[in-house]
């Protein structure tokens, strides 16, 4: 016997690329105000939760990058344009995220506001003020307009990425404390995480700017630093020891009570694992030399290996790269201009911050980097109609 709804929800929805993430991006007003619904919603458009990591009963990739939604309103705050919420959707499970924002999906942002009507702009360079929900920031964004629409095409490559695009410059202001309040969550440059889920002391910089992170040197849990994303994954005793490093790390920054609390908080914080500069080859197989860029990260988000770098965990890095003391400051090449150029699994990526010291304490100002976005496809996401017995 057949049972259950043939009908089929159509929601208007936009489909985009920003940076090296692409996500689902709604209007707030044309979601139901019932978060459970809502989330049903966000869910089976992404196609979770999939235990096979594929997604294809959705719009997800089955890797966290690509299995995210976005949701713009005209802004609550009088210094902002637009209001932005994201949320990350866990592949195998029904939990979505709010704890952080994606800087990478951040760059679709403004060129969304102004095709989509919410923001007005006269040709050429644009400003759109966002306010991210998930953390209370302003992020502004500075892309050109021909013709009253974003320029898509252009000379600016984003690593990851294949061809080129119109850059578009972001700008994180005021980024310490997005996640707990507070730059240095513990106060310290470099703390001594402890516990008898971590086999022994490890020695980390918890950090947080535009997004919690924690920072590790890679040797510190065997690594070169230059591994890649399926390498990394490949290994589960590794896996599972870095998981029980970000548990311990989000109990000290103080974003989970426990550590059984962290285990269901698993968008914040993120690892970076960090090396010094040396040559490696790309997942593209481009060579690139050391004297390129100025540090190595291996990131893990949402329990897998990025394949480039968050775009948030980049600029943190760039902040924790002018804390003396941390563990970034000690492994990266110092550059006077506080430019901070990241060698990742795809390639390098450019970051720039402004961090100061002060009677009290660490100040940053801002943090900037360019990307860029497209508009990928647009019209309805279709998601089935429960039933009673749903």
């Amino acid at each position: 016997m057949t049972t259950g709804s043939a009908r089929q929800l159509r929601i208007p929805a936009v489909f985009m690329r920003g940076g090296t993430s692409n996500a689902i991006i709604f209007h707030a007003d044309d979601l139901p105000a019932d978060m459970d619904e809502r989330h049903r919603i966000f869910l089976r458009a992404i196609g979770s939760p999939d235990p096979g990591r594929r997604q294809l009963d959705g719009l997800g990739g089955g890797v966290s990058s690509l299995s995210k939604i976005c949701v713009i309103a005209p802004s609550t705050r009088p210094d902002a344009d637009v209001d932005y919420t994201f949320v990350q959707i866990p592949v195998t499970t029904d939990r979505p995220d709010y704890s952080a924002n994606c800087g990478n999906m951040s760059s679709a942002i403004g060129p969304f506001a102004v095709e989509e009507g919410l923001v007005q702009t006269a040709d050429g360079e644009a400003v759109v003020r966002i306010h991210n929900t998930n953390t209370s920031k302003i992020i502004e964004s500075r892309f050109q307009v021909r013709d009253g629409v974003p320029l898509v095409e252009g000379d600016f490559v984003n690593p990851g990425v294949a061809g080129t695009g119109s850059a578009i410059q972001l700008d994180f202001l005021s980024p310490g404390g997005a996640a707990t309040g507070r730059l240095l969550p513990t106060g310290r440059e470099l703390d001594r995480l402890e516990d008898a889920s971590l086999d022994g002391v490890i020695e980390a910089s918890l950090v947080d700017a535009t997004n919690a992170v924690v920072f590790i040197p890679a040797r510190t849990v065997g690594l070169t630093g230059y591994e890649t994303p399926d390498e990394i994954e490949a290994r589960g005793d590794l896996m599972q020891r870095l998981e029980a490093i970000r548990r311990v790390a989000s109990v000290r920054m103080g974003l989970a009570a426990d550590t059984d609390a962290a285990a269901r908080l698993a968008g914040s914080p993120k690892i970076a694992m960090i090396a010094a500069p040396q040559d490696y080859v790309s997942t593209a197989g481009e060579t690139i030399g050391a004297a390129d860029f100025d540090i190595a990260v291996r990131m893990i988000s949402m329990g897998q290996a990025h394949r480039a770098v968050t775009l948030t965990g980049a600029m943190c890095t760039a902040v924790a790269s002018g804390i003396a003391g941390s563990c970034v400051a000690e492994t990266v090449r110092a550059n006077a201009d506080g430019m901070v150029r990241i060698g990742h699994s795809s390639g390098v990526m450019p970051v720039k911050a402004s961090v100061s010291r002060a009677d009290a304490g660490w100040k940053v100002e801002r943090a900037t980097v360019f990307r860029t976005a497209r508009r990928l496809m647009e019209g309805s996401v279709l998601v089935p109609v429960p039933t009673k017995n749903d």
